[in-house]
């Protein structure tokens, strides 16, 4: 396993650490395995597949058992199960493997610039969570974790191959930072709950946006699935309404169809919309309080906040209908 020590954060996007008389800066310990899982794959091809699952499993799997595991699913998912999605993925690597591999170079060259700009905006920021590089076996492109107990930052570079393309990779990696940081500001916040994990990645997205204010709704990532973004705009009106009738729905379908891609579509809009919503209402807090002032209301506060803010943005919307 390669460990990846970005430090010196605070200093330039070019990351010189040789200023003796330079503040203590942030640290973020970055254990890599995106290239073992390469290594990996090139050493076993030509081997059956329930083989090439196996080594996986030893070569790769075991240096990361909390997450690769299918004990972490708690009986949700079968061994077979598990090992078909192993299975599929390395099956399916062939095609990613060369973009695979520039993102990987691109994650170690441009990660502590990230951090950097991150930290300006935060200079309380503390990155102190377990954070991994990896392949996900299709399951992400970033995001917090909690396994064993124990929280985690992972990015996983297969998810980023598949989402991101070959563009500016800024907004993903603030709007994951931002987290980190929320997290500790507002540990009040449950994103199992509707309503506030709206707030929890809306606000994140918001953040992302106001470091980035050249970052179209791509980089964004609020236009998954491709053209919602627009549709959402264009139907403000009954997004609101049917986010003020669900706020605190504790159904799984509603929570499904706001923040999965595979989510339902309901009432006729689109999937995965509560990213999309919850920038809007934060977008719309954020005329009146800094971004800063945003992280630090807990979600106790923020609620008759973000309630408001959803009736104004009804309001304000020019046409109730569909």
């Amino acid at each position: 396993m390669k460990r990846l020590l970005i430090a010196c954060l605070g200093l330039s996007a070019a990351f010189s650490c040789h200023a003796a008389d330079a503040p203590a800066a942030p640290k973020l310990e970055v254990h890599s395995l995106a290239r073992e899982f390469v290594t990996f794959w090139d050493g076993t091809q030509g081997l059956p597949e329930a083989e090439r699952v196996q080594a996986f499993k030893t070569q790769v799997g075991a240096k990361f058992p909390e997450f690769y595991g299918v004990e972490r699913y708690a009986g949700a998912r079968t061994a077979a199960q598990h090992d078909d999605i192993i299975r599929r993925n390395i099956a399916a690597f062939g095609e990613q493997r060369q973009a695979y591999l520039d993102k990987v170079d691109q994650f170690g060259t441009e990660l502590p610039g990230h951090i950097a700009t991150f930290t300006a905006a935060f200079p309380d920021f503390k990155p102190v969570v377990a954070t991994y590089f990896l392949h996900s076996l299709g399951e992400m492109d970033g995001g917090t974790r909690v396994l064993n107990g124990r929280n985690y930052l992972i990015f996983g570079a297969d998810g980023m191959v598949r989402y991101h393309g070959k563009g500016t990779e800024a907004p993903f990696f603030h709007h994951e930072l931002f987290h980190t940081y929320h997290y500790k500001q507002a540990p009040d916040c449950d994103d199992s709950v509707l309503w506030q994990r709206l707030w929890i990645e809306g606000l994140a997205t918001y953040v992302s946006k106001v470091l980035n204010p050249q970052a179209n709704d791509q980089e964004l990532l609020i236009d998954f699935p491709k053209g919602s973004a627009a549709r959402i705009r264009g139907q403000i009106y009954a997004n609101m309404a049917q986010l003020e009738r669900v706020f605190d729905s504790p159904d799984e379908v509603q929570l499904g169809s706001l923040f999965y891609m595979n989510g339902a579509s309901v009432d006729g809009l689109p999937p995965r919309r509560g990213y999309m919503l919850g920038y809007l209402v934060a977008e719309e807090l954020g005329k009146t309080r800094s971004p800063a002032q945003l992280a630090n209301l807990s979600c106790t506060e923020a609620r008759p906040l973000i309630t408001a803010a959803i009736h104004t943005l009804k309001q304000q919307s020019s046409s109730p209908s569909f």
